[in-house]
Protein backbone atom coordinates (compact mmCIF):
# COMPACT_ATOMS: atom_id res chain seq x y z
CA UNK A 1 0.00 0.00 0.00
CA UNK A 2 1.17 2.99 -1.32
CA UNK A 3 1.91 6.37 1.31
CA UNK A 4 -0.16 8.81 -0.18
CA UNK A 5 2.05 11.87 1.28
CA UNK A 6 5.39 10.29 0.05
CA UNK A 7 4.41 9.29 -2.77
CA UNK A 8 3.26 13.01 -3.73
CA UNK A 9 6.17 14.49 -2.44
CA UNK A 10 7.98 12.14 -4.17
CA UNK A 11 5.99 12.97 -7.45
CA UNK A 12 6.65 16.55 -7.09
CA UNK A 13 10.43 15.94 -6.56
CA UNK A 14 10.60 13.90 -9.14
CA UNK A 15 8.83 16.08 -12.16
CA UNK A 16 11.05 18.74 -10.65
CA UNK A 17 13.99 16.93 -11.15
CA UNK A 18 13.54 15.05 -14.35
CA UNK A 19 10.91 17.15 -16.03
CA UNK A 20 7.52 16.54 -16.82
CA UNK A 21 7.98 14.77 -20.07
CA UNK A 22 10.38 11.87 -18.84
CA UNK A 23 7.71 11.01 -15.61
CA UNK A 24 4.76 11.16 -17.88
CA UNK A 25 6.07 8.82 -19.93
CA UNK A 26 7.60 6.77 -17.54
CA UNK A 27 3.90 6.70 -16.03
CA UNK A 28 2.38 6.13 -19.58
CA UNK A 29 4.90 2.97 -20.13
CA UNK A 30 3.46 1.49 -16.62
CA UNK A 31 1.99 -1.90 -16.62
CA UNK A 32 0.63 -3.76 -13.63
CA UNK A 33 4.29 -5.78 -13.75
CA UNK A 34 6.28 -2.63 -12.79
CA UNK A 35 3.57 -0.59 -11.44
CA UNK A 36 4.87 -1.51 -7.58
CA UNK A 37 8.32 -0.63 -8.57
CA UNK A 38 7.45 2.56 -9.37
CA UNK A 39 5.14 3.49 -6.81
CA UNK A 40 8.42 2.33 -4.40
CA UNK A 41 11.14 4.34 -6.42
CA UNK A 42 8.93 7.46 -5.95
CA UNK A 43 8.17 7.14 -2.70
CA UNK A 44 11.51 5.64 -1.48
CA UNK A 45 14.05 7.71 -3.97
CA UNK A 46 12.09 10.88 -4.62
CA UNK A 47 9.93 10.77 -1.81
CA UNK A 48 12.21 10.08 0.54
CA UNK A 49 15.94 10.54 -0.28
CA UNK A 50 15.82 13.12 -2.97
CA UNK A 51 13.33 15.25 -0.62
CA UNK A 52 15.58 15.56 2.05
CA UNK A 53 16.08 19.32 3.22
CA UNK A 54 20.38 18.79 4.05
CA UNK A 55 21.31 18.74 0.43
CA UNK A 56 20.42 21.14 -2.50
CA UNK A 57 19.46 18.88 -5.53
CA UNK A 58 22.19 20.79 -7.15
CA UNK A 59 24.15 18.78 -4.81
CA UNK A 60 22.33 15.69 -4.79
CA UNK A 61 22.61 15.85 -8.89
CA UNK A 62 26.21 15.71 -8.64
CA UNK A 63 26.49 13.02 -6.27
CA UNK A 64 24.10 10.74 -8.47
CA UNK A 65 25.94 11.22 -11.50
CA UNK A 66 29.30 10.53 -9.93
CA UNK A 67 27.61 7.49 -8.41
CA UNK A 68 25.80 6.41 -11.54
CA UNK A 69 29.30 6.83 -13.55
CA UNK A 70 31.05 5.00 -10.90
CA UNK A 71 28.77 1.97 -11.06
CA UNK A 72 28.56 1.91 -15.04
CA UNK A 73 24.65 2.13 -15.40
CA UNK A 74 24.98 4.43 -18.63
CA UNK A 75 21.18 5.07 -19.20
CA UNK A 76 20.51 6.31 -16.11
CA UNK A 77 23.73 8.61 -16.09
CA UNK A 78 22.30 10.16 -19.34
CA UNK A 79 19.05 10.59 -17.69
CA UNK A 80 20.56 12.11 -14.95
CA UNK A 81 23.01 14.90 -16.97
CA UNK A 82 20.05 15.42 -18.72
CA UNK A 83 18.13 16.26 -15.68
CA UNK A 84 20.86 18.56 -14.70
CA UNK A 85 18.94 21.32 -16.56
CA UNK A 86 16.76 21.13 -13.75
CA UNK A 87 18.52 21.06 -11.05
CA UNK A 88 21.21 23.88 -11.18
CA UNK A 89 24.37 21.23 -11.62
CA UNK A 90 26.66 23.09 -14.77
CA UNK A 91 28.25 21.47 -17.27
CA UNK A 92 31.41 22.46 -14.71
CA UNK A 93 29.79 20.44 -12.03
CA UNK A 94 29.46 17.14 -13.55
CA UNK A 95 32.97 17.59 -15.16
CA UNK A 96 34.61 17.50 -11.27
CA UNK A 97 32.20 14.66 -10.20
CA UNK A 98 33.97 12.82 -13.24
CA UNK A 99 37.09 13.79 -12.10
CA UNK A 100 36.81 12.47 -8.92
CA UNK A 101 35.24 9.03 -10.33
CA UNK A 102 38.62 8.92 -12.14
CA UNK A 103 40.19 8.96 -9.05
CA UNK A 104 38.15 6.42 -6.94
CA UNK A 105 36.24 4.45 -9.36
CA UNK A 106 38.77 4.30 -11.98
CA UNK A 107 39.57 5.89 -15.24
CA UNK A 108 37.80 3.72 -17.88
CA UNK A 109 34.56 4.57 -15.20
CA UNK A 110 35.11 8.09 -15.98
CA UNK A 111 35.81 8.06 -19.75
CA UNK A 112 33.03 6.29 -20.44
CA UNK A 113 30.93 8.76 -18.57
CA UNK A 114 32.61 11.55 -19.88
CA UNK A 115 31.67 10.59 -23.40
CA UNK A 116 28.62 10.08 -22.12
CA UNK A 117 27.90 13.53 -20.08
CA UNK A 118 29.60 14.98 -23.71
CA UNK A 119 26.61 13.63 -25.86
CA UNK A 120 23.84 14.56 -23.40
CA UNK A 121 25.42 18.24 -22.87
CA UNK A 122 25.66 18.54 -26.74
CA UNK A 123 22.04 18.10 -27.19
CA UNK A 124 21.12 20.87 -25.34
CA UNK A 125 24.43 23.00 -26.48
CA UNK A 126 26.54 22.43 -23.43
CA UNK A 127 29.34 19.58 -23.90
CA UNK A 128 32.22 22.08 -25.34
CA UNK A 129 33.20 23.33 -21.62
Amino acid sequence: MADTSRFEQGMATRRSVLGDTYVDGATARKTPFDEDFQSFITEAAWGTVWSRPGLSKRERSMLTVALLAAMGHDEELAMHVRATANTGATPDDIKEALLHVAVYAGVPAANRAFRIAKEELAKRGGGDK
